[in-house]
C-alpha cells in the first residue's frame, strides 16, 4: 500500500479522462517539444488559455502540501504576473523569469493564475 501521491492517481485520473491523440505526420524525425512544465508532481497545470498577445496559466496544489514549484515555458514571455480568476493582474503579483523559469509558492490545494505576456 501507499499514498494516492505515491501511486500517482492524479496524473492516472487525467490520463484516462484526456486520453492522448495522436495526429498523423510525416515519418521526418521531430524534435521532443513542451510548451509548458512544472517541476512538481504535486502541482498540476489545469488549463492554458490564449488571450490577445498573452496566455493565462492556471495551476492548482493537488497533494494537501505546500510546496514550491517552478514553471517554465518555451513561450516568449515578456513579463509574468499572478492574476486573479478574473484574469486581473493581482497588486505587486510581479514574477522575476528566472533561468529555472518562474517560481510559484503553494499551500494545500491552492489555485494560482498566472498571466504570461508574450513577445511580439
Amino acid at each position: 500500500a501507499g499514498s494516492f501521491q505515491d501511486a500517482s492517481v492524479i496524473q492516472h485520473a487525467y490520463n484516462l479522462n484526456f486520453p492522448l491523440h495522436t495526429v498523423p505526420a510525416s515519418s521526418a524525425q521531430c524534435p521532443a517539444w513542451s510548451a509548458f512544465s512544472v517541476s512538481s508532481p504535486a502541482v498540476v497545470l489545469e488549463t492554458a488559455e490564449d488571450r490577445p498577445e498573452a496566455v493565462v496559466v492556471r495551476l492548482y496544489e493537488a497533494h494537501g502540501s505546500t510546496v514550491v514549484a517552478w514553471l517554465q515555458t518555451s513561450l516568449p514571455v515578456k513579463e509574468a504576473m499572478l492574476c486573479d480568476l478574473l484574469e486581473r493582474p493581482a497588486a505587486g503579483g510581479r514574477l522575476p523569469l528566472e533561468q529555472w523559469g518562474m517560481r510559484l509558492s503553494f499551500t494545500p490545494f491552492r489555485v494560482l493564475s498566472v498571466l504570461l505576456v508574450l513577445r511580439q
